[in-house]
C-alpha cells in the first residue's frame, strides 16, 4: 500500500487560505467542484481501520482502499486505482456482499504548488477545512508554514477526525460512513447532535 504524506487544518476560512495560495505562486488546477462517493464498510476492515471508497470527483472516478494505521503524517495507507463508472464500481461491491455503503457528498477545489497539492474541502455539516499532500515530511512542512498554518495546529486522519473536532461528543466507534446519506440539503443528523 502506498503512503500518503498528508497533513489537515480544520476550521480554515477558504478565501484567506486562497489568498496566501496565491501569494505563494500556487496554481488553482481544479475550481471548487461537487463530488460524490461511496464509503463502503464491513466489520473486518472496520477492525482494521479501513474502508473502500468510490469517489466521483467531476473528472474522474476512482476507488480507494484506505487504511489508517496512525493519526500521523504518515498513519494513512491507501490502494487507489481509477475506473470508468461510478455507479457499476458501487454496484459491485455491493454484488459480492459489501452492503454497508454510505452515500456522500462534499465540495474540493485543488491547488498545486510543486509537487504539492493543496485542498480546500466542504462536507456537511462541518467547517471548512484543508488537506496538504506532498511527497515527504519536509516540503508538506514547508508548504504549510508559507500558507502562515501552525504545525500545532496540524491534524491527521481521515474526515472524521474533522469531525471529531467539531463535534467532540462523538465516540470512537461512530463514523460519518455511519450515516447512510451525507448531503448538504439534509438537517444535522441526530448522531451530531449534542446529548444533553
Amino acid at each position: 500500500m502506498k503512503t500518503e504524506i498528508e497533513v489537515k487544518f480544520v476550521n480554515i476560512i477558504h478565501d484567506d487560505i486562497r489568498q496566501n495560495l496565491l501569494n505563494i505562486g500556487a496554481n488553482c488546477i481544479v475550481p471548487m467542484r461537487d463530488m460524490k462517493r461511496a464509503a463502503i464498510n464491513s466489520p473486518e476492515m472496520r477492525a482494521k481501520k479501513g474502508f473502500v471508497r468510490v469517489r466521483d470527483q467531476g473528472d474522474k472516478v476512482t476507488i480507494t482502499y484506505k487504511q489508517i494505521e496512525a493519526l500521523s503524517l504518515t498513519g494513512a495507507k491507501e490502494i487507489e486505482l481509477e475506473v470508468d463508472d461510478f455507479d457499476n464500481a458501487v454496484a459491485i461491491f455491493k454484488a459480492v456482499g459489501l452492503s454497508d455503503c454510505s452515500l456522500q457528498e462534499s465540495r474540493r477545489e485543488t491547488w498545486m504548488v510543486g509537487d504539492v497539492e493543496v485542498a480546500l474541502d466542504e462536507w456537511p455539516w462541518l467547517n471548512p477545512y484543508i488537506e496538504i499532500e506532498g511527497p515527504d515530511e519536509d516540503i508538506v512542512k514547508q508548504i504549510a508554514s508559507k500558507l502562515s498554518l501552525d504545525w500545532n495546529d496540524a491534524v491527521f486522519g481521515d474526515v472524521m477526525t474533522a469531525y471529531r473536532i467539531q463535534y467532540p461528543h462523538l465516540r470512537e466507534d461512530q463514523m460519518i460512513s455511519d450515516l447512510a446519506e451525507v448531503s448538504f440539503g439534509l438537517p444535522l443528523p441526530d448522531m451530531l447532535k449534542q446529548v444533553k
